[in-house]
């Protein structure tokens, strides 16, 4: 019933009852195998790999899309997963496809990142600048 889901790699490997991918590859197949499952679109989230890049899958029944970004070093991601979602929420009804919004969102979301260091708020893990482009 979901126009698009967009798990982490955790929470795609406890929706196919299977164990965390360990690598891009088995990402993407754990992608195809949520897509065959009936999402109509899957949008698999490359945070929890480790390296320097951290690539997210666009999966579709006829397609699959990498959406590069090189990693960010900071301790401020909390609710990245679900601003992206949201965004993506509300980019939606103005494309015509989810490539557009993935790609729009993901840019968005790279900046909330690297502009939460000037939040200065808590201690700990820290949230994502919502609105770095007004302050």
């Amino acid at each position: 019933m979901a126009s698009i889901i967009t798990p982490n790699l955790p929470e795609a490997a406890a929706l196919l009852g299977c164990a965390e991918a360990q690598s891009e590859a088995q990402m993407r197949s754990q992608g195809r195998e949520l897509s065959a499952a009936g999402a109509q679109a899957v949008l698999m989230k490359d945070g929890h790999l480790g390296g320097e890049s951290c690539p997210d899958w666009l999966i579709a029944p006829n397609d699959e899309v990498c959406f590069p970004a090189a990693r960010i070093a900071t301790r401020h991601t909390d609710g990245t997963g679900c601003t992206l979602s949201a965004a993506l929420t509300a980019l939606r009804p103005q494309c015509t496809d989810w490539e557009e919004p993935v790609a729009k969102a993901k840019a968005w979301l790279l900046l909330a990142i690297t502009e939460a260091e000037r939040l200065e708020v808590g201690h700990g893990i820290g949230p994502v600048h919502h609105f770095h482009q007004w302050w």
